[in-house]
């Protein structure tokens, strides 16, 4: 089971791949994963935010920022 700084490297990873136009991207552990097209890729992606997101919301992070602010009186 990766953890959420390794689900976070593999989906840069991933993301560096398809935007140089490879089909090739190495894994957190150093395997190489070669894709057939695009759409795998995008797939995996999906998959990987998925998880992410589920991770995030297990830890209680949030997304949102709410700014208190006051006049300083």
């Amino acid at each position: 089971m990766a953890t959420l700084p390794d689900l976070v490297a593999m989906r840069e990873a991933l993301l560096a791949a398809r935007y140089q136009g490879t089909r090739t991207a190495r894994d957190s552990d150093g395997s190489e994963i070669t894709y057939k097209s695009d759409a795998e890729l995008a797939t995996a992606l999906a998959s990987i935010n998925r998880e992410i997101a589920i991770r995030e919301s297990e830890l209680g992070c949030s997304r949102f920022v709410y700014p208190v602010t006051s006049k300083g009186l």
